[in-house]
């Protein structure tokens, strides 16, 4: 099946907070997030992994200035990432590791893990202290992840680590013997790793693109090394907190239109004097709407959130 229909119910949570969803493969010939210099999308989510090369006028730099223009990105991968993805992620100060990778932890993995114990049991003590970005019940239960590893980059103090791997982890390719040093150990290893960029877009990287998934939202989790069993993972409320932060629904100073004027009168004067009696009226628009500072009023007021989603082909 399609990701589009193996990840529905994320898709789904998206358009019921009022996302209106555009589905790109991406390689379609038609892709471009601007057009005549005016960005068609608000928010852009990338699952398409081992993309080598985007259709129509998407590429690196076109991400990359989407970004820089304030967009907002959520990109999920897996161990078939490709070196376009792997650019992208250091244009923002993250390393991917290479194709055929995987994180590896001998202890925490999952009961229905395949023999690899690439399907590993994340613990929630290596969240990020940050209910605003990771939701203030997901402490409560593990999360599956099963995907590549990546590290942050020393010198960019804007990485946000959101999820690391447990002590005994590593990311290597698991079927190879461990002759090198891996590319990434122990707490070092990210999961999810995030940015909010100076001009305040925000970018999250998840290593793991099952994590999103129906399946992984729904299974059960148990670790093979304490035995503890949970009827459900904790999958589908850290990304609906994780969603929620990247695309600003949450973690934003708000400041709205304030009108204001004379008891009386209508408009507001040159000056007030001391005494007068002031007439404040806050905007008519909901704060729920007013999701993005680029948006024009027009825009805000009705509600009309664009998010492009580019998926493998």
């Amino acid at each position: 099946m399609s990701v589009r229909e193996t990840h529905s119910i994320f898709f789904r949570s998206l358009v019921d907070r009022g996302y209106e969803l555009t589905f790109k493969s991406a390689d379609d010939s038609s892709l471009s997030l601007a057009k005549y210099g005016e960005f068609l999308f608000d928010n852009l989510v990338l699952f398409a992994p081992s993309v080598e090369e985007f259709g129509g006028t998407l590429s690196v730099d076109a991400i990359t200035s989407f970004i820089d223009g304030g967009g907002d990105v959520l990109i999920g991968v897996d161990s078939t990432v490709g070196d376009t993805m792997r650019e992208i992620a250091m244009e923002c100060g993250v390393e991917i590791d290479e194709e055929g990778t995987a994180v590896i932890d001998h202890l925490n993995y999952d009961v229905n893990d395949e023999g690899k114990h690439t399907k590993i049991v994340a613990d929630v003590a290596n969240l990020i202290d940050a209910p605003t970005i990771v939701g203030a019940s997901t402490k409560q239960v593990p999360i599956l992840y099963q995907g590549v590893g990546m590290v942050a980059d020393s010198d960019n103090p804007l990485i946000l680590e959101v999820l690391t791997a447990s002590s005994t982890a590593y990311s290597f390719d698991p079927d190879e013997a461990v002759k090198e040093y891996p590319h990434a150990v122990g707490k070092s290893t990210l999961l999810i790793a995030a940015i909010q960029a100076r001009n305040n877009a925000r970018v999250a990287f998840v290593g793991s693109l099952d994590f999103f998934s129906n399946d992984y939202f729904s299974s059960a989790v148990q670790s093979m090394q304490d035995g503890k069993k949970f009827d459900k993972s904790g999958n589908q409320e850290l990304a609906t907190a994780l969603s929620k932060w990247v695309f600003k629904e949450k973690g934003v100073l708000r400041v709205g239109e304030v009108k204001h004027h004379r008891v009386g009168e209508k408009t507001p004067p040159s000056a007030y004097t001391i005494m007068e009696d002031v007439v404040r009226m806050p905007c008519s628009c909901s704060a729920a709407c007013v999701l993005h500072g680029r948006k024009d009023k027009q825009r805000c007021c009705s509600g009309f959130n664009p998010l492009a989603v580019i998926l493998s082909s």
